[in-house]
């Protein structure tokens, strides 16, 4: 089972709103997902960026693999490199 970090698309049309989620790579963007870690606001001046550092690294820790807009997110909230 391959593990993801990945952005889940809330919000209406042209307001996009985003849940940092952890799923399994053959669900669909908005579907199935087994843990939700934190939110991503990109409206917001400056973008709002919140999420769990200590659940991101646990997942990361025990092989769930990033995508690059969550690495991104990671590394521009200060909890990865």
């Amino acid at each position: 089972m391959a593990v993801k970090i990945r952005l889940r698309r809330m919000g209406a049309k042209k307001v996009p709103f985003y849940r940092v989620v952890v799923a399994d790579s053959r669900y669909s963007r908005d579907g199935r997902f087994i843990e939700e870690i934190g939110t991503y606001n990109p409206l917001a001046n400056p973008s709002a960026i919140n999420i769990n550092a200590e659940r991101a690294k646990e997942w990361i820790k025990n092989g769930a693999q990033p995508t690059d807009t969550v690495k991104a997110l990671l590394k521009k909230s200060g909890i990865t490199e």
